[in-house]
């Protein structure tokens, strides 16, 4: 099998010869490449994992290629409005995806499905309301992955419909948190935490254009914990938006947030858990200082927070909660698809995801220390 080279020049005339486009836009991305590139062939990933990397470059620049070929050929989608988007945000592990799999059950949101995040292009001729085969596709893939993989199906259940996190339309860019590893390597950890997120957010908005242009809806709803790290962009791209911030006690969110990324971790060779922990916290807990740090900075209303514990005690409630807050109509048949939601999706449907802290290098008070400041402003629990 031939070596796996993530020279910059190859992969960039891999990805016009696969689609015989040139274009690829905006040239601050090479910087973010040659960090992925670099942290892809430094990092010790078994041959498996190399490999595995490698496609994804691929497949993020030859789908950058074809976005700009779409922008190209329909300039009119960069005049659509977006107008108040909902982005929820918060630590990881603190209910983000559960309840933003609940507000996605209103008709008048516009979820970002999983599958759009990775063919956000459009086929060319295939109208709104066709079926997109590459979504098919795409089920197939994760429904395998669900059946070899079910430890992380307890941690984060995927199909090709689940509304995801939408940070992962960041990777286009080659910025961002990628997919929630590569933050954690260098050299693109530093890298990340020193860069201007605005191009980032200015791209996102570009792509939801064009997703909105294939596929209309009334209102966007987004998600990811990342935003943490990039309020003022999100704001300065979406102006209108408004922010719905879980909490939890970071104890938990830690300890599962280690949990994950060592599953996400799978393609490195023996890295150590002993380590892991210790780079999650401090990865997360900056990523919440700064977004701290940014809502200071914005006027309050923009905000609604919910805690972890009263969601899960109380789903509606907290979903009127927002609805008045934002003073959004939630019609009855909206309450009455999220409520059959809510029995069709108990807690631990898809397993019980056992985690701990110490397996990963960290003790209770190490994280009560980090966050104590956080807990405190938000009253949060953390127990005896």
């Amino acid at each position: 099998m031939a070596e796996i080279d993530f020279g910059e020049a190859r992969v960039l005339r891999g990805a016009e010869q696969a689609t015989g486009l040139a274009d690829f836009g905006d040239e601050r991305f090479r910087e973010g490449l040659r960090m992925l590139l670099r942290t892809f062939d430094e990092n010790p990933f078994t041959e498996k994992g190399r490999r595995r990397s490698y496609r994804r470059v691929m497949g993020l620049l030859t789908t950058r290629l074809k976005l700009e070929e779409a922008w190209k050929r329909h300039p009119e989608v960069l005049q659509r409005p977006i107008p108040k988007p909902m982005v929820l945000t918060g630590l990881p592990r603190s209910g983000t995806s559960a309840l933003f799999n609940l507000l996605a059950m209103d008709p008048a949101a516009r979820p970002l499905r999983l599958w759009e995040t990775q063919c956000p292009d459009p086929i060319e001729g295939l109208g709104a309301d066709q079926p997109d085969p590459r979504r098919e596709a795409i089920e197939a893939h994760y429904a395998q992955g669900r059946e070899k993989n079910p430890d992380f199906t307890k941690v984060h259940y995927v199909s090709a419909d689940t509304p995801e996190e939408c940070v992962l339309l960041h990777a286009y860019t080659f910025g961002g948190v990628q997919m929630g590893i590569e933050p954690l390597m260098e050299p693109y950890a530093s890298w990340y935490r020193l860069q201007d997120l605005r191009p980032l957010y200015a791209y996102e908005k570009r792509i939801l254009q064009l997703l909105d242009w294939q596929r209309p809806g009334e209102r966007w709803l987004l998600k990811a914990p990342a935003h943490m790290w990039g309020l003022d962009a999100l704001v300065e791209a979406f102006p209108d938006v408004s922010i719905v911030w879980n909490h939890r006690n970071p104890l938990e969110c830690t300890a599962s947030a280690c949990s994950m990324t060592a599953l996400l971790m799978a393609g490195r060779d023996g890295f150590d858990k002993q380590q892991l922990g210790p780079a999650v916290m401090d990865f997360y807990a900056t990523s919440l200082e700064r977004g701290l740090a940014a809502r200071e900075r914005m006027e309050p209303a923009r905000f609604v927070d919910v805690e972890y514990g009263r969601f899960v005690s109380d789903n509606l409630a907290v979903v009127r909660q927002i609805y008045r807050h934002f003073e959004l109509t939630l019609p009855a048949e909206a309450e009455a698809a999220m409520a059959r939601h809510v029995a069709a999706n108990p807690p631990g449907k898809h397993g019980q995801h056992d985690y701990g802290l110490e397996e990963y290098g960290l003790t209770r008070e190490q994280v009560q220390a980090r966050f104590a400041d956080y807990v405190e402003r938000f009253d949060i629990a953390v127990g005896a």
